[in-house]
């Protein structure tokens, strides 16, 4: 397999100027995920500086250096190497035939983007491509789209914001050939005037289609706003959902033994009936959003039904461990990794629907960024914590008024 870059190749993506010849299998902003062969970037942040940590790159193995400073070793410097970064990020985007799918949405982005990956990758194996963990704001895609091989074929690559214009500038420099928007929800509510806001900001993912599909949640209260919003730059509309009319509809949904479901999904020109293996509703419209998106990128729906059965807990978004506890063990499901009010809602009803026997206890944390509207908010998680769970703790000293209970 060919190098990912060469130091030939980032001195012209970037118009650095190069000082020793290096080829790179890697790229990493972050000196502790260094791994040999990697390109170090030098990112100037608030509270730290790249170049502080270039030596530590180089001793872990790393080939090379993109920094705007000078520094011993085999580098390309550049002026900006933030700007370097999305510059070599479009020319990985350039280069490469792969067929393009960008993830946003207010919950579900993450779990889709994995659910999706896996299912193209089992249609072609080595050939898809999709960003790490939730590198999705505008170091995380020009990052990820950096790391994206010329050999892929099919790549995937999670979109977030919690500011108008973020999604605008992040959808031009992946340029998808599909975009999917998950859900509309109330997360970085504290940022915007109103949840139309957040739909509009979220509908900024298709300005990058050039004649591409859409895809969008048919069930959503923002199912228009979001179309009218694809329509300029869309060469099609896909929606998904449970309702009569979406081009991707799930039928006959019944809970399988494993704890996930087993549906039957209609497609325009096809029908599968397939296991999901995540427990909760929201996973059955996560799969709805990655078959619909598995057709328009014309890979294999039967692969990606496999996969949908196969898909394991993610760490952090609902993954479920045995503990040890009292003599027995115990089940633990994971959410720690975020929380707004639909996700939390989703993994409340989730887990009061877990066949466990025994108590079933929830640590809750406080759902951040909703503003003036946050009290409220977590006040309305009563119902779904009362249905079938005993609440055992809920963060800082606030609990009693912001969860407004005892």
């Amino acid at each position: 397999m060919s190098p990912l870059w060469t130091s030939e190749e980032i001195e012209a993506a970037t118009g650095g100027s190069a000082r020793g010849a290096f080829e790179t299998n890697g790229v990493a902003f972050d000196s502790r995920e260094i791994e040999p062969g990697d390109l170090f970037v030098a990112l100037k942040g608030a509270f730290a500086d790249g170049h502080d940590y270039v030596e530590r790159a180089f001793a872990a193995g790393a080939a090379g250096a993109l920094v705007s400073e000078e520094i011993e070793g085999p580098i390309v410097r550049v002026a900006d190497t933030m700007r370097g970064l999305q510059d070599l990020g479009r020319a990985a985007r350039d280069r490469t035939e792969a067929r393009i799918c960008g993830v946003t949405g207010s919950v579900g982005k993450t779990g889709t983007k994995e659910a999706l990956y896996a299912a193209l990758d089992r249609s072609a194996p080595g050939r898809a491509h999709r960003s790490v963990k939730s590198y999705n704001n505008h170091t995380g895609v020009p990052l990820s789209l950096a790391r994206m091989r010329r050999e892929t074929r099919l790549g995937i690559f999670e979109m977030g914001m919690n500011h108008e214009g973020e999604l605008s500038a992040l959808t031009r420099l992946a340029r998808p050939d599909v975009a999917i928007v998950t859900a509309i929800a109330p997360a970085h509510r504290e940022h915007f005037p109103s949840e139309e806001a957040i739909a509009d900001a979220k509908g900024e993912i298709f300005e990058g289609l050039e004649g591409g599909t859409a895809i969008i949640p048919f069930d959503s209260p923002y199912r228009d706003r979001l179309s009218a919003a694809a329509r300029p730059h869309a060469g099609r509309i896909l929606t998904f959902g449970r309702g009569e009319g979406a081009d991707i509809r799930a039928r006959d949904v019944v809970p399988s033994p494993g704890g996930g479901s087993l549906l039957t999904a209609l497609l325009p020109d096809a029908e599968l009936t397939f296991t999901i293996a995540q427990p909760g509703d929201h996973w059955v419209s996560n799969a709805l959003a990655v078959l619909a998106a598995v057709e328009a990128m014309g890979g294999d729906l039967a692969a990606a039904g496999l996969a949908l059965a196969d898909m394991p807990g993610l760490k952090g978004r609902g993954e479920r461990l045995l503990v040890a506890a009292g003599g027995g063990e115990a089940l633990l499901i994971d959410e720690s990794y975020n929380a707004n009010p639909a996700s939390m809602v989703a993994t409340l009803k989730s887990f009061g629907e877990a066949k466990v026997t025994g108590r079933r206890i929830a640590i809750l944390g406080t759902m951040r960024e909703l503003g003036e509207h946050g009290a409220a908010y977590h006040a309305a998680l009563a119902a779904p914590v009362e249905a079938g769970i005993r609440l055992t703790a809920a963060a800082r000293a606030r609990r009693r008024s912001l969860w407004g209970m005892s």
